[in-house]
C-alpha cells in the first residue's frame, strides 16, 4: 500500500492513494492554511470510521441482516501537550434496518473492534482508549 502527499501552498496538501484517488488536506487560517479540506487528524478519524464501518457492514451482510443504513459518528479527545495525540476515541454506530437484532449488531461491532479493523486495533495498541456504542433504528 502506498500514498503520496504533495504540498501545494500554505498548509494545503493533495494526498493521492496508491489506487489513484485524491483528497485535499488543509489547515485552519490561523496555522497558515485556507480551510479547503479536512485536517490531517480529522482524516485519521474519518479513516477509522470508514474502516470499522466496512467491517460491520460486511459482517452484517454475511449474516443476512437487513441493513438499509449505517452511520459511524466518531468523537475524539486529544492530549493537551505536543504531540497532541488522540487519547480517547468513541465510535457510535447508528444502524438502520428491518427487524435488526441488537445482539447481532453489537457482535458485528465487537468483531470489528477486536479482530478485523486494522485502524482501530492499531490505535488501541498504541494506547488510545477506543470505545463503541450502537443505536438500532427500525426502517
Amino acid at each position: 500500500m502506498k500514498a503520496s502527499v504533495k504540498w501545494t501552498d500554505g498548509r494545503q496538501f493533495v494526498a493521492e492513494s496508491g489506487s489513484g484517488h485524491s483528497v485535499v488536506i488543509d489547515g485552519p487560517p490561523d496555522h497558515g492554511g485556507r480551510d479547503t479540506g479536512p485536517r490531517p487528524m480529522e482524516m485519521m478519524l474519518m479513516g477509522l470510521g470508514a474502516c470499522t464501518s466496512f467491517d460491520v457492514l460486511q459482517i452484517l451482510e454475511k449474516s443476512r441482516a437487513p441493513v438499509s443504513d449505517c452511520v459511524a459518528s466518531v468523537e475524539a479527545e486529544r492530549a493537551d501537550s505536543v504531540p497532541s495525540v488522540f487519547t480517547k476515541i468513541h465510535v457510535h454506530f447508528t444502524v438502520t434496518g428491518q427487524g435488526l437484532k441488537e445482539k447481532q449488531v453489537e457482535r458485528a461491532v465487537a468483531l470489528s473492534a477486536e479482530k478485523y479493523c486494522s485502524a482501530s486495533i492499531m490505535l488501541a495498541s498504541g494506547g488510545v482508549e477506543v470505545t463503541h456504542s450502537v443505536t438500532i433504528v427500525e426502517a
